[in-house]
């Protein structure tokens, strides 16, 4: 009976802790929903900011957020695959891999000014990319690179042994045997990275602010090149820096940046679903 009265306070507690998270996040949601909803309309997401922003729509906004999401993880994905790949697979235990690990696990970390300082010092200035889309992209893809190394490790990791000695065991290199016995099952856990990745990228402020955000840019971006506007900086601006703006208009830019940092989530959770059923 002791026993089981432990496990019942040991749910109770769980359970506390759970609504503690989920509460608050819950209330978020129902604010940004109840306040922005009526911002919504075909005006408000498919035309251009007039009058200082003060008008208008935020579709350069929403744009310049997708452009952002979609090249850095097109850029980051990859990379970080491959070294994690390197570092599970082919990497000898030793100083110099202890040390990598420890600098990723430290990277992970790092404030997201930092690497905005990094992107504008390296992209904008010395690489002379300057203010522009592909300068915030490689500097926000540099900055999920840690969250995609770690997870993808983690996801080769649970993958079986028995799966490499049978592949090895039928005559296949290292390489196949990582590319038909390990990948296919630990797709799902790094595209779980992708998903972490897509969420941080969408929403952060700081690193775009100086590598590509646009104060008020009443135009689409044309290539890579082109300084942009994006939801999050967008959002910032028009709640501290303009008066005057309906309150609506700036909780509905939060629920359209909400709306698809949630677009993005799902479809990246049913193609991992899809790797799932098949293996």
């Amino acid at each position: 009976m002791k026993e089981r009265a432990k496990q019942k306070v040991g749910f109770g507690v769980l359970l506390f802790a759970t609504l503690l998270v989920v509460i608050p996040v819950l209330f978020i949601i129902w604010l940004i929903i109840s306040k922005g909803a009526s911002a919504l309309s075909f005006k408000f997401l498919f035309t251009m900011p007039q009058n200082g922003m003060k008008a208008g729509g935020i579709l350069p906004a929403i744009v310049g957020t997708f452009y952002l999401v979609v090249v850095s993880i097109a850029f980051s994905l990859p990379i970080g695959v491959l070294a994690a790949i390197y570092l599970s697979e082919y990497a000898k235990d030793n100083a110099l891999t202890r040390t990598i690990n420890l600098a990723i696990i430290n990277l992970s970390g790092v404030s997201s000014v930092v690497f905005g300082l990094f992107g504008l010092s390296l992209f904008v200035v010395f690489l002379k990319f300057g203010v522009s889309i592909i300068s915030g992209a490689l500097t926000l893809g540099i900055m999920t690179l840690p969250v995609i190394i770690t997870t993808t490790r983690e996801a080769l990791r649970a993958v079986p042994r028995s799966y490499r000695e049978v592949s090895v065991s039928l005559g296949a290199t290292r390489w196949q045997t990582i590319r038909h016995s390990v990948l296919p099952f630990a797709t799902p856990g790094i595209l779980t990275g992708a998903i972490l990745s897509i969420g941080r990228v969408a929403g952060e402020t700081a690193p775009i602010l100086f590598t590509v955000a646009a104060f008020y840019l009443p135009r689409l971006p044309h290539s890579l090149g082109d300084q942009a506007m994006a939801l999050p900086y967008h959002l910032y601006i028009t709640s501290t820096q303009i008066p005057g703006i309906p309150e609506n208009y700036r909780y509905g830019t939060a629920l359209v940046l909400v709306g698809l940092v949630l677009i993005m989530n799902i479809t990246a959770v049913v193609i991992r679903s899809r790797f799932r059923r098949k293996k």
